[in-house]
């Protein structure tokens, strides 16, 4: 078994060091006005004995924790009170990443994260390791990942990467032979294993996003993480920020404080501050979008997607080819302008762009360049969309209304309480109802291919997901009480990928009744045919649930 950087050390010292001070302050200054022999004058003393506490409970987490590489799974081994060992087997290991920040890219250092199928949260993380043992690590639990899907899980007795972590001879079962300590190596330990070491197989490159695209991809993109992060701010600085925005709109007529001010005055502090608001969480949204996909390469290894980004926090991982359970093609209104789209594929683990299961393979490219990637990639056919029931377009017409008329109703109230007249200028809401419900409805659509199920939905951010039957987890009939009215239903299509706050579960919505019993049929029956090929070809079962 091996151990982490030595630096890890100083790292879990410092965060169990500062978490623990705090238990003893909190201590002293609730009890300090209650009980007469607490003295406040004891923080000094109690905030650093907490703080040692922590720092030597870090270290000896450091010596406890251990990791190492057989040759059916990856073990890891943590805990001072309570032992914890975890051995992850091969075949259920979905991504290996590492990811560098700024001071462990000076420091030659890295984070590495193992994802598991269907893990809401990284299975293991070690913190730290050198960076050419993030890369070992990567790519033997690449390698045996590769040969369990390919049933060769019989590593020969030869391989030397494995030499490290398995007992040699004459050794009694479990003992270890003395090594020395991977974060530390001398440069002639880290060469004479890099000669016995087989070499990571040529990296294909398959797409690279060019500093055009980059800025393209940046300028046309919107993060909701720039909302919560302008929210942060505005949290921590409410009052340096409100006397900016006051400022910035006194030369259209704003107060000249918030206590002293007109109506009049307050309309356009709150116009001149939803403004730079807009402004400001777009500008957090370019620079985040940059930053995160700088110098976005994606490549193939063996039967591995393989990537790196990152200007700041530098990543680089893997999505198992054999385990893509979809591909998205997403873009927005102005991407579309453009004629550009990005590819997004999901599997079933934890990834690591924080969305749950969708990673990026292509962020931004031309349409017709990411439409032949996702052929290529899923062998699909070229869809032919069928589109809803015409009656969803009446049903989108009527919900829209309802909005528009609890625009008014709301701008109604609002003037019975302030000194605003013109209300039923907000009727002019209404105009948009008909382009709306037509957008919604021109953007969906659906098609059900040979070996695949295509489904197209959303205008903001449309998306257009490729499922292979063998793929699907369930189909379900969703109908509401309005659907039900009008003879029309929806269907649910899940697959093993995770579902994430923004991304919904793929659904061909307000189709005739009658036609989604019919997709449901086909699905199901092309279904079963993949997966009883899928068992010919490569004896495998699969389980499959449909309700």
């Amino acid at each position: 078994m091996n151990r982490l950087h030595p630096f890890s050390a100083v790292v879990y010292a410092l965060r169990y060091g500062l978490l623990w001070l705090w238990v003893p302050f909190f201590l002293v200054t609730a009890l300090a006005g209650t009980v007469a022999a607490v003295s406040i004058a004891w923080l000094p003393v109690v905030t650093a004995l907490g703080f040692l506490f922590g720092a030597a409970y870090g270290v000896v987490y450091y010596y406890r924790f251990e990791y190492g590489i057989t040759p059916d799974t990856f073990d890891v081994a943590s805990g001072v009170v309570a032992r914890r060992s975890r051995e992850i087997p091969y075949r259920r290991i979905q991504n290996v990443d590492v990811r560098q920040g700024v001071l462990q890219r000076v420091l030659g250092l890295a984070v590495v994260t193992v994802e598991t199928a269907g893990g809401g949260n990284s299975e293991a993380a070690l913190q730290l390791v050198s960076k050419s043992e993030a890369d070992r690590l990567q790519h033997q639990i690449r390698r045996r990942t590769a040969g369990v899907e390919a049933g060769d899980r019989d590593q020969p007795a030869s391989d030397a990467s494995l030499e490290d972590d398995r007992p040699t001879a004459g050794k009694a079962p479990g003992e270890q032979p003395p090594r020395p300590d991977r974060g530390a190596e001398s440069p002639s330990v880290s060469e004479a294993r890099s000669r016995r070491e087989p070499a990571e197989p040529n990296r294909k490159r398959l797409f690279a996003l060019e500093s055009r695209e980059l800025l393209l991809y940046s300028l046309t993109t919107l993060r909701p993480a720039a909302l919560a992060a302008v929210g942060f701010l505005f949290f921590f600085a409410t009052d340096t920020i409100l006397d900016v925005l006051v400022a910035a709109s006194q030369p259209f007529g704003g107060p000249q404080d918030l206590q002293t001010g007109d109506t009049q005055s307050y309309g356009v502090l709150t116009v001149v501050s939803m403004v730079n608001g807009i402004v400001v969480t777009y500008l957090v949204s370019v620079a985040y979008t940059f930053a995160t996909y700088y110098d976005f390469q994606l490549g193939r290894v063996d039967d591995d997607f393989v990537y790196e980004r990152g200007l700041l926090q530098r990543y680089s991982g893997s999505i198992p080819a054999e385990k893509v359970q979809s591909v998205t093609i997403t873009d927005n209104p102005l991407q579309r302008l453009i004629d550009y789209a990005g590819l997004w594929v999901e599997t079933a683990g934890y990834g690591p762009d924080s969305s749950g299961g969708s990673q990026s393979a292509v962020p931004l490219a031309r349409s017709t360049h990411v439409h032949r990637f996702a052929e290529n990639l899923t062998h699909v056919e070229t869809p032919a969309f069928e589109s809803p029931s015409p009656i969803a377009r009446r049903r989108y017409l009527v919900r829209y209304s309802l909005i528009a008329a609890v625009i008014v109703a709301a701008v109604l109230g609002l003037a019975q309480v302030t000194p605003l007249e013109r209300w039923y200028l907000a009727a002019v809401v209404f105009a948009a109802v008909p382009p709306a419900a037509h957008l919604r409805y021109v953007h969906l659509g659906y098609y059900v291919g040979e070996d695949h199920l295509v489904i197209r939905r959303g205008f903001w951010r449309r998306r257009t997901t490729v499922i292979p039957y063998f793929r699907i987890q369930t189909v379900s009939t969703r109908r509401s009480i309005f659907q039900r009215r009008l003879g029309i239903a929806s269907l649910i299509v899940d697959t093993a990928s995770s579902r994430t706050l923004f991304w919904d579960t793929p659904t061909i919505y307000d189709v005739d009744l009658e036609d989604a019993r019919g997709v449901h049929r086909t699905g199901r029956t092309r279904l079963q045919s993949a997966l009883r090929e899928r068992a010919r070809a490569d004896d495998a079962g699969f389980s499959v649930d449909f309700t």
